[in-house]
């Protein structure tokens, strides 16, 4: 199956996809500070420069995309029907590359605490508040 789109707008909506302050973890850093903790964002000298550090506790907070970290829900659960063995093998390879960093950070002494896009939907606030308290006292 042929891509419906040129390559220079396909180019254009992947280039989109970001790494970084995507919407997910806006909510999940919004929620963390206004419950009162500080942390440091993307750092670069720990594995997988994970979202939100928490040095004094030695705890980090992963804010992963279902799609593209191939988590169990809906959305994580759809794979694109064109190019099927690229998408396979790249959301493989994610999955893979995160399992690898979360047990480096593991060995390195830190907890880490993995918050799914699906979970920070507004219906699932309180659930998530929650979860981030027991995982940050």
């Amino acid at each position: 199956m042929t891509d419906t789109v040129t390559k220079a707008v396909r180019s254009r909506i992947m280039a989109a996809v970001r790494g970084k302050d995507t919407g997910p973890e806006m909510v999940v850093r919004r929620m963390v500070h206004g419950m009162g903790y500080r942390y440091r964002l993307h750092v670069r000298s720990l594995p997988g420069k994970p979202d939100l550090v928490f040095p004094r506790l030695r705890k980090i907070i992963l804010v992963n995309g279902c799609f593209w970290h191939l988590h169990s829900c809906n959305r994580g659960g759809r794979r694109p029907q064109s190019h099927a063995a690229y998408w396979n093998a790249k959301l493989n390879r994610n999955r893979e590359r995160d399992r690898l960093h979360r047990a480096a950070l593991r060995r390195l002494g830190w907890k880490v605490l993995v918050v799914w896009e699906c979970q920070t939907a507004a219906a699932k606030m309180g659930r998530l508040q929650s979860r981030l308290l027991r995982f940050l006292r």
